[in-house]
């Protein structure tokens, strides 16, 4: 099985949600062993993204330098792994993606419109040799072992309208699109006005969040799915570990996980070879991997 980018140049524009202003978003090809590669056009600066590069994680997943950031990667990268994307370039003329509809499911689109390309180098993944576990309190995540990449995530607040949700996911194209990707962020009505005040979510709205007060749902469509935050947690692991470079094997676990503990479990692996090992997909293992991206 080969690397893959997209087939052709394919532009999108979206609000920002912290600066409330229009951004353009433009996905360029690349060729092989380049990764995924943010350019901010009015800085004429480039992240990787890894985490290395990773300078912020309070709320939002932020790439960046002495010479400028991207904030707000993780819904992009959730849909850049989820199609099995391993080298692409995202163009941007402001410092975060632009939230669209809170979801990945805009930026499926923008993928499927670009078309996939194969390229000449096989495709490597990061098979997890051992477990890694990252605490806060009681708050953890942790990755181990599997034959596959799976999902096991619960949340809990103290809020009637969430409670305690749990959601298992089995990583493939096909589940993500349909389980996941259309899973919006969400927030609650007091910490938006404190927000504001701050000159932040300035376009945050009802069109691109799911927005709770004490004890109900503000939007008035509702929710997509009926548990609708704890899939949207996934989504964001999901482009939070998509920052290891290499699609994974291995089965994930949280509780009340952030992306600060997303962010920190990904130098974990990385910090020793003891917990990972890196496969070229060749064989038998290219094809039962490759199921997972038809």
């Amino acid at each position: 099985m080969n690397q893959i980018t997209i087939e052709k140049r394919i532009e999108g524009v979206g609000i920002g949600l912290h600066k409330g202003e229009p951004i353009k978003l433009v996905l360029e090809p690349l060729e092989s062993d380049m990764g995924v590669v943010f350019y901010r056009s009015d800085l004429g600066v480039s992240f990787k993204a890894e985490p290395k590069n990773v300078i912020n994680t309070q709320m939002a997943t932020v790439l960046g330098s002495k010479d400028g950031y991207v904030s707000t990667i993780e819904h992009l990268m959730s849909a850049i792994s989820a199609y099995g994307i391993d080298n692409i370039r995202v163009v941007l003329d402001a410092n975060e993606v632009p939230v669209m509809d809170g979801s990945a499911m805009a930026f499926c689109m923008l993928l499927d419109e670009a078309g996939i390309r194969k390229l000449d180098k096989k495709k490597k993944i990061l098979s997890i040799k051992k477990p890694v576990e990252v605490r806060m309190g009681n708050k953890f995540v942790k990755i181990e072992p599997s034959k596959d990449f799976k999902f096991d995530y619960t949340i809990k607040f103290d809020n009637p309208v969430i409670g305690t949700q749990n959601f298992v996911f089995d990583f493939s194209k096909k589940n993500f699109i349909e389980q996941i990707a259309k899973a919006r962020t969400f927030g609650f009505l007091k910490d938006v006005q404190m927000l504001r005040s701050k000159n932040l979510a300035l376009g945050g709205s009802l069109d691109n969040a799911v927005v709770i007060d004490e004890n109900r749902i503000l939007n008035p469509e509702g929710l997509r799915f009926e548990n609708e935050f704890v899939r949207h947690k996934i989504l964001d692991a999901i482009g939070d570990l998509a920052l290891l470079g290499l699609p994974m094997i291995g089965k994930y676990t949280a509780y009340a996980g952030s992306h600060e503990l997303n962010h920190k479990l990904t130098l974990d692996i990385l910090s020793s070879k003891e917990n990972y090992e890196i496969l070229t997909l060749d064989g038998e293992k290219s094809v039962e991997y490759a199921k997972a991206f038809a």
